[in-house]
């Protein structure tokens, strides 16, 4: 036996003779724009192959086996259909068209899935060719020049030191450190000040280490701090930490305006004032209002600088850094130059109390100088006084000594002269002039490592100062330094905390980052120990060299309003002015830079809907919109005016952004995220844990009620954005966090079954769908919600016939249906498709494997088969019963709305009515429980509640409404009793008819089910019983039919059995006749007599000759006495609630259950079945 072995070698497309000119080129496309699966290269393909004409054979191909073996010449080759396919699948593939022919051969196994799941290599080339997109404004500074070309992005060069450790610099030195750290020091002293600054940096390296971990964790895009706390806790702490952190870079923006216009108007050009008054009230009022004007001038041309162009705020970047680094610089080198010749910089003390410098105007510091006058010769031996001049004789005759009274003199006395009366501790204490700046070498911080916290009013004393041992008050119109606010130990730190923030400078900048994941964590943390290194060596500096109360003198007024750390630098104090102004400018124009930023890149993620505004911008991707609201916002923070009442605002927004990036690092520590794999190791979880609990203590101790605020915003944003639904999944931690409080909460339920107080009914809804998916009764969807309440487990579940492999999407589309029905009618749940052959095989699977552990459903509602009476087709109400078969022997309780399409929906609340139970079997309880639910909606809450129970002839009705109503109040459930006496009755003649109709109907519907084929066959050979059948056809319907009032039954199947009668030829009399014939004995002895000449056929005998079953007479009668009592009692209740009976055990009973169920139920609108799952569901005890 021969054998062929051919060896086919694919040939790429462009070595086809003449394809070049007539099919697209397809030969140079790069890797990185492959469309895996898409219609193009299918497209392509076909073209290739109707412009090739044809192809040869597997056979003419060479034999070699490489990927450069020749391609034979196909001129030769013969031109046919066949040929022409065959080359079309190794010619004009997709692989063929990313040159990457020999992997055809090796990847053959996987070429049928390679549009879904492509080759690693390509894979790779993707990723390879990925760029990050730059942060900041370089972009936009690009954008901003007319008629640049556009120029392909560079790779970003920036290294550690220019790209993360200056900008962190940068954003960490600000105003707190020129303007307040010296009165915190003055104030809280040397140990408690090193104390502040110590607990403010430990806040944040340990923030930055867990930054650190987050950050090399993967890429971090536009958007910094944001990015990484909404990616890592999840959309809703995302946006709610994000505004926060945006609101605090808004106000910081505040501040560092409100501190360039309090260094101008105190130490630049103080008589630039607008506004002035006399006294410390007046003064303060004043500053603020000036504050207010130059500061919201100040915010205006910011914006508009940094609407104008960002790439000027770049450029003046490096020339604030410098300013900074220079006017530390200069503090450094003044500190040591003091120790040699201190700078000389007098304080006029009054005792101990301190004396304001502008009031020296003739810069006396004392009560008297000596002035020495040259005096007429009659009057050389007179004293006399003139002004506030008294001039006494000397042994010189022409010369006389003057004692003249100085400025300070009338600010505390009534009068210039000598004798005028003046203030008590003025007159009981003297003048003295102390060194403010004493030196490195004074030895001053011994009197400078305790604390000296003031209220608001106090004078600045110094304490080692002799003074007068009586306490006498101080007046606010006297020339003291006093303190304008209260201080404390928590005060201070929430004015200190924001001169240590701005670790983020790095994170936002890792598109420009050569290495970000190195560069990060480095550049942050050693950004972070310089400043605090800087910080903690300034407090002991100023400690060291500088008197206390220069300290305790926030605005410098006691050395003539020069700022306090300006004394101390070197050469002059206007290199620390000059340099803290600039510097401050250029920390404010940052921060209006990069809010508008962070809030355009919260709004492009579109997880908060009201600020889908802010998302746009110019056309070079400029935040217009956001700037502005950044402005008005900034604006606020301008109206407050004082530097010391904004800091501990933006104090708040930080440290909550700071304890969420620690909250994030620890939880995916703890939780072992497989993605969770930074590169930067030396971070662990109780490190983060430490960080969160240091910034949460932070927040309540600098300020308990702005800390309540910031997180009343914060909850108000999550509960937002939660409520408004953020559909983003970003594989967040606490999704992770979720997964594992799900997982100890299932196994915590494993442990036992569930105690009868805390069972609650745990839904699986049965919804069945139509030929066009949508839910044919969509009111059993909100029955559940009334009767849930929105609480607790709800699965709604439905059955797709059909195959799982070819009907998967249907599956998911009726998944989306029920979804879009859940969100309609605000049921909080899950959802379960089931793809079964059989749907009573779907729904037992369902009932079999909903839930998961100690969460499965306890509880079955499901609609009542909807016209079951009128199909031929018995499966619907087969299905039914052997649902409610299924979930007893699951002992599952089962719900049976009936009439579902009348009962009330979620905005139709009934004001009054009752909830009628009848209670006729235990069953549970759930008979009591479910009225109690249902009434917990707003639709049912205003329905009264009634319970009837029955009471045979042996029960004593009195004494069980007696222990009803015990019972019932023992329960907690408020309801009116009545016991209902049903006497035993003979069975009636009209059960006996209800009930031998049923027989009938269920025989010959039993007939009825036989093949097209044997009835064909039947009709053929016995012409005689077409008659008969087709009568048998049109009463199928008629025969018993006695459709309830309100039912969910219709009419329709009658109406068309009808019309069709009529256009018969048949009389409208014989046809009604024969409509509501019933199949009695005397009827069945009339058909006998009119028929006898025609011989029966077997199935009709079988009908007429049915003997009664006693067991179904015994059952419809109790249906029947039954429903004559509910009907009587509760015709005008809004819901009747009843024991639903047992299906029988033999199946072939069905179709009579069925009957009895619609005997019982007759003649009432809203009936709700109930049975129980054999477990006490509700109990008396507490």
């Amino acid at each position: 036996m021969s054998s062929a072995r051919f060896t086919v070698t694919p040939t790429k497309a462009e070595d086809l003779p003449g394809l070049s000119d007539t099919s697209p080129d397809i030969s140079f496309r790069p890797a990185s724009r492959v469309h895996f699966g898409s219609r193009e290269s299918v497209s392509r393909s076909e073209r290739l192959s109707e412009t090739s004409g044809g192809a040869s054979t597997p056979a003419d191909f060479g034999a070699g086996g490489g990927c450069d073996s020749v391609t034979p010449d196909l001129s030769h080759t013969d031109q046919g259909d066949a040929n022409s396919k065959i080359s079309s699948v190794y010619i004009n593939n997709t692989h063929g068209v990313d040159d990457d022919d020999c992997i055809d051969r090796n990847l053959a196994l996987f070429e049928e899935e390679m549009d879904t799941r492509p080759k690693v290599s390509l894979l790779l080339s993707r990723l390879a060719n990925y760029t990050n997109l730059t942060q900041g404004a370089k972009e936009h500074e690009e954008a901003e020049i007319i008629g640049e070309k556009k120029k392909a992005s560079k790779s970003a060069q920036m290294g550690t030191f220019m790209g993360v450790y200056l900008p962190c610099l940068q954003n960490i030195f600000g105003v707190i450190l020129f303007l307040r750290l010296t009165w915190v020091v003055g104030t809280a002293g040397v140990l408690q000040g090193l104390c502040i600054v110590f607990i403010c940096c430990c806040c944040t390296l340990l923030t930055a280490i867990s930054m650190s971990a987050i950050a090399t964790n993967g890429v971090v895009p536009a958007g910094g701090s944001y990015f990484m706390i909404s990616r890592s806790l999840g959309p809703e702490f995302g946006g709610a930490v994000g505004l926060c952190f945006y609101l605090g870079t808004t106000f910081a923006g505040s501040m560092y305006i409100l501190g360039a216009i309090e260094i101008f108007l105190m130490y630049i050009v103080p008589e630039a004032s607008i506004f002035s008054s006399k006294g410390l009230e007046g003064e303060g009022a004043a500053m603020l209002n000036n504050m207010r004007v130059y500061g919201s001038l100040c915010l205006l041309l910011m914006s508009l600088l940094v609407y104008v162009g960002v790439k000027y705020v770049n450029k003046l970047a490096s020339v604030f850094l410098a300013c900074v680094i220079i006017s530390i610089i200069s503090i450094y080198v003044g500190a040591l130059v003091s120790a040699v010749h201190p700078p000389n910089f007098p304080v006029c003390m009054l005792g101990n109390r301190t004396i304001n410098a502008h009031d020296l105007e003739d810069n006396q510091c004392a009560k008297t100088t000596v002035i020495t006058e040259q005096v007429v010769k009659d009057d050389i031996n007179s004293t006399f006084t003139t002004d506030n001049v008294t001039v006494t004789p000397t042994l010189d005759p022409e010369f006389s000594v003057g004692v003249r009274t100085t400025h300070i003199w009338s600010r505390f006395c009534q009068s210039r002269q000598l004798n005028a009366s003046c203030d008590d501790y003025f007159s009981s204490n003297n003048f003295s002039d102390i060194q403010g700046i004493p030196g490195l070498a004074s030895g001053i911080i011994s009197e400078n490592l305790w604390s000296a916290y003031l209220s608001k009013g106090d004078v600045v004393e110094k304490a080692s100062m002799s003074s007068s041992p009586i306490a006498y008050p101080a007046s606010t119109q006297q020339p003291y330094v006093f303190a304008d606010i209260t201080t404390s130990f928590t005060l201070l730190i929430g004015i200190f905390f924001p001169s240590v923030t701005g670790i983020m400078a790095g994170s936002n900048r890792s598109g420009d980052l050569k290495d970000a994941q190195r560069s990060i964590p480095i550049g942050t943390i050693l950004a972070i120990l310089t400043t605090s290194v800087v910080y903690l060596s300034c407090v002991v500096l100023f400690g060291c060299c500088i008197d206390g109360v220069v300290l305790r003198d926030k605005f410098g007024d006691s050395v003539k309003g020069n700022l306090v750390v300006g004394t101390l630098a070197w050469p002059t104090p206007w290199v620390i002015v000059i340099g803290s102004f600039f510097s401050t400018c250029g920390a404010g124009l940052q921060s209006l830079t990069g809010a508008p930023r962070l809030l355009q890149a919260i709004a492009k993620d579109n997880i908060i809907p009201f600020l889908r505004v802010f998302g746009h911008g110019k056309a070079n991707g400029e935040p217009t919109w956001a700037l502005l609201l950044t402005a008005l916002i900034a604006e606020l923070g301008i109206l407050i005016a004082s530097l010391d009442q904004v800091a501990p605002i933006l104090t708040m927004f930080f440290l909550m952004c700071y304890l969420f990036v620690n909250l994030a690092c620890a939880l995916q520590t703890l939780l072992r995220t497989p993605n969770w794999r930074p590169r930067f190791s030396y971070y662990h979880w109780t490190l983060s844990f430490l960080g969160m609990i240091v910034c949460l203590a932070l927040m309540f101790v600098s300020s308990w009620y702005y800390a309540i605020v910031a997180m009343v915003i914060a909850g108000m944003i999550y509960k937002y954005i939660e409520y408004h639904g953020a559909e983003k999944e970003w594989g967040d931690g606490i999704r992770g966090l979720s997964l594992s409080a799900a997982r100890y909460a299932l196994m915590r339920l494993e442990e036992g079954p569930p105690h009868t107080k805390n069972w609650r009914p745990q839904l699986l809804v049965l919804l069945k769908l139509d030929e066009d998916a949508h839910v044919k009764s969509p009111r059993l969807l909100t029955f559940a919600s009334q009767l849930k309440a929105g609480k607790g487990l709800t699965i709604v579940g439905t059955v797709v016939s059909g195959n799982f492999l070819q009907g998967y999407g249907e599956a998911l589309a009726a998944e989306q249906t029920l979804k879009h029905l859940m969100d309609k009618e605000r049921v909080k749940g899950f959802c379960q498709c089931i793809i079964a052959q059989k749907p009573r095989e779907g729904i037992s699977h369902m009932i079999q494997s909903s839930g998961l552990g100690g969460m499965k459903p306890n509880t079955v509602v499901m609609g009542w088969p909807h016209a079951w009476r009128q199909t031929e087709d018995p499966q619907s109400w087969k299905t039914f019963i052997n649902t409610v078969r299924v979930t007893t022997a699951a002992h599952l309780a089962l719900l049976v709305p009936k009439n579902i399409s009348l009962f009330p929906s979620n905005n139709e609340p009934y004001t009054d009515g009752y909830i009628d139970v009848w209670w006729i079997v235990h069953d549970g309880g759930m008979l009591m429980l479910l009225p109690f639910l249902l009434r917990q909606h707003k639709v049912w809450r205003k329905c009264a509640m009634r319970i009837f129970t029955v009471a045979q002839m042996e029960d004593n009705s009195i004494q069980m409404k007696k222990d009803l109503a015990t019972f019932l109040y023992h329960l907690r459930i408020q309801a009116d009793v009545e016991v209902v006496e049903m006497h035993d009755s003979d069975i009636s003649a009209y059960t006996y008819e209800r009930t031998l109709m049923m027989e009938q109907r269920s025989q010959m519907l039993r007939q009825m089910r036989l093949s097209k084929s044997d009835r064909e066959r039947e009709v053929q050979f016995r012409p005689g019983v077409l008659m008969v059948r087709a009568q048998l056809v049109k009463d199928r319907n008629s025969m018993l039919h006695l459709t309830s009032i309100g039912s969910d039954d219709e009419d329709e199947a009658d109406a068309a059995e009808r019309d069709r009668g009529a256009s018969s030829g048949g009389g409208m009399s014989e046809h009604h006749r024969r409509v509501q014939m019933t199949w009695t004995k005397e009827k069945t002895s009339q058909y006998r007599a009119t028929h006898s000449d025609a011989p029966a056929p077997d199935d009709v005998r079988n009908i007429l000759s049915i003997s009664l079953n006693q067991s179904n007479v015994r059952r419809m009668h109790t249906a029947v006495r039954l429903n004559e009592v509910i009907v009587n009692k509760s015709h005008d209740a809004k819901l009747v609630l009843l024991n639903m009976p047992g299906p029988p055990r033999n199946s072939e009973g069905d179709e009579n259950y069925m009957e009895f169920l619609e005997v019982l139920t007759e003649g009432l609108e809203r009936v709700l079945l109930v049975r129980g799952g054999g477990s006490e569901v509700i109990t008396i005890y507490s």
